[in-house]
């Protein structure tokens, strides 16, 4: 599976974009948000990709970061939330409002993307709501401290991958989260994923 690639951007259109790697062009289809971050064309760029396959298809979704790519895993496991309605909620919404729009129950919020109806926007919120503190900080405001029980890993960070890596293993986002801090608190800020993630396991089943 490839999960990420490095290398220069090519090429882009409206919803896709050409990442020469060595040579080799790979297409991935992106959201609005991530391809204004990639930047020019002859940027280096390093992109956080989902490979999906279906019957007919095979593409790579792209993502500037690995929290994003969690928020396009945990909304394409919600029931009629393909990757195209899953792209479009990213377009429409940073990974910040996306997260506080599912931690509140804001579906109004969820339903400014397009194709997203209120009663979809209704389930994904419902559904998502006590997932949201799995995958990156969500701040209340100015002067404020985080919602209660949401994690405060940054989205694409080395703690925000452990998180995600424990919530895949089937742990809680609430106990994915205070593993990995108790990890981090052991091995230090600088410790490779691998290790957190090992030492965040034993910390959850113990």
């Amino acid at each position: 599976m490839i999960a990420k690639l490095t290398g220069l951007l090519d090429d882009f259109g409206p919803d896709w974009a050409i990442i020469d790697v060595n040579g080799v062009g790979y297409l991935v289809h992106c959201s609005a948000k991530t391809l204004e971050r990639l930047g020019m064309r002859g940027d280096k760029v390093v992109v956080h990709t989902e490979l999906q396959v279906s019957e007919n298809d095979q593409r790579l979704i792209g993502f500037t970061s690995a929290g994003e790519r969690g928020w396009f895993r945990l909304l394409t496991a919600v029931q009629g939330v393909g990757s195209k309605v899953a792209l479009a909620i990213l377009s429409a919404l940073s990974v910040e409002d996306l997260q506080r729009a599912c931690a509140s129950g804001d579906a109004a919020m969820v339903a400014r993307a397009q194709g997203v109806g209120p009663k979809l926007a209704g389930r994904i919120v419902n559904e998502l709501k006590d997932k949201a503190g799995g995958i990156g900080p969500i701040s209340t405001g100015a002067g404020t401290p985080p919602i209660e029980g949401l994690a405060a890993a940054p989205a694409g960070s080395v703690s925000a991958d452990a998180i995600s890596a424990l919530q895949n293993l089937g742990f809680k986002p609430a106990t994915a989260s205070m593993a990995v801090a108790a990890a981090v608190k052991e091995l230090g800020d600088d410790a490779p994923l691998n290790d957190l993630v090992r030492v965040a396991l034993k910390r959850a089943a113990g």
